[in-house]
């Protein structure tokens, strides 16, 4: 239990050599979730788009391909993530359409009002304290812009409430709960989605 244990609380912050086994897997098992996540915003064309706890930086890719006119910034606390995340996208970086920094999203130090779309896959688990964060997010936000959460875990099945009891600050959330906090934090629409055959959830807010 103490090596799966310390594998699996790789997700929360990834460190070391199994942070970066955990990242690997994370860009591809998480795709096809983040994928049917991806697929449930309208349509957009964002200048800036945030990806927040950005993992190995497979999404704020997917971001960058789905959007080709805009700039993509993301975020992670990890600094493994972030080194991840720039290799992931370095031609991106490159070419001045994306940028990848270390940051907490409970005190987030962007400017306000400066994206059009935000979004957050397989990571407000571990966020601290769901309206404090999501008011941060809402603050970076330009009226009218999107936040996109994308969760394996719908708070109630068996594989989340288990990881949630094994990993050390990890809060799996019902969809109920993350509205609530949303529209506390000043999100005024929100919407969400159960997968048809499979726990996963995506909750869509508008500022």
């Amino acid at each position: 239990m103490g090596l799966f244990k310390n594998y699996v609380s790789q997700t929360r912050k990834p460190e070391g050599l199994l942070g970066k086994i955990m990242l690997d897997g994370m860009n591809s098992g998480h795709a096809v979730m983040a994928d049917w996540g991806l697929g449930h915003l309208p349509p957009l064309a964002p200048k800036n788009a945030l990806d927040l706890g950005c993992g190995g930086g497979r999404n704020a890719g997917e971001l960058l391909k789905k959007y080709p006119l805009a700039h993509v910034t993301a975020v992670d606390y990890s600094a493994l993530s972030v080194e991840k995340a720039r290799e992931f996208n370095r031609e991106m970086i490159a070419a001045g359409r994306c940028s990848v920094q270390q940051g907490d999203v409970s005190d987030l130090t962007l400017a306000a009002e400066a994206f059009d779309l935000a979004t957050a896959f397989e990571t407000i688990y571990f966020w601290p304290g769901l309206e404090r964060c999501f008011a941060q997010v809402a603050r970076v936000l330009r009226p009218g812009g999107y936040f996109l959460i994308c969760n394996e875990s719908d708070g109630t099945d068996a594989a989340g409430l288990k990881f949630e009891k094994i990993i050390d600050g990890m809060k799996t959330h019902t969809v109920d709960a993350i509205e609530t906090a949303l529209r506390s934090a000043g999100f005024s629409a929100v919407e969400c989605e159960h997968h048809p055959s499979k726990p996963w959830i995506t909750v869509l807010a508008r500022k």
